[in-house]
């Protein structure tokens, strides 16, 4: 991140190569479209050749600053998409989307790396499953979550810390 900060363009291909795919799963995963994912995964690392001077190492390691970046990047655009829509309906009548198959080696790519994801986030307990998949992919925050599931916030806050600390040991041992 220092480099970054002295504008070294290598530094940003390293953090790239290290953190891209998994950067890319979580905008995937909240955006539900390549060609979406795609371009939030470019905002983002755009976002932090910009503002590298931003991250605070004494608030933890680089990777799930990222992970934020992305995760408010994706949600955001997932708003503002569904505004557009709901607008767009209220003027025109809705015409059928054209869809494209994606390359199928990455389908069958992405379809290991969900499955390892989903087989991960499956042994989790359920309240910090539940707890997990409510603010990372319905952009709920910690208090809608914890009036939702009708718990105490700090045990909400709980849940997600020592879910997300279990599935990232479970992912640096595979």
């Amino acid at each position: 991140m220092d480099q970054l900060v002295r504008r070294v363009p290598e530094a940003l291909g390293v953090l790239y190569d290290r953190h891209a795919r998994a950067v890319y799963s979580l905008v995937l995963r909240i955006a539900q479209q390549a060609a979406s994912a795609e371009e939030i995964v470019q905002d983002v690392f755009l976002q932090v050749w910009r503002n590298a001077h931003l991250y605070q190492p004494s608030r933890g390691p680089v990777e799930p600053w990222l992970f934020t970046l992305a995760r408010n990047r994706a949600l955001d655009q997932m708003r503002l998409k569904r505004e557009k829509q709901r607008r767009r309906e209220e003027t025109l009548e809705s015409q059928p989307l054209a869809c494209a198959a994606p390359n199928p080696e990455l389908l069958v790519d992405r379809q290991r790396r969900a499955e390892r994801v989903r087989s991960l986030i499956g042994s989790l307990p359920v309240p910090q499953r539940k707890a997990i998949e409510l603010a990372f992919f319905e952009g709920m925050t910690h208090s809608e979550i914890a009036k939702a599931l009708q718990e105490p916030l700090g045990t909400v806050k709980s849940w997600i810390r020592t879910g997300l600390l279990r599935l990232r040991e479970a992912l640096e041992e595979a």
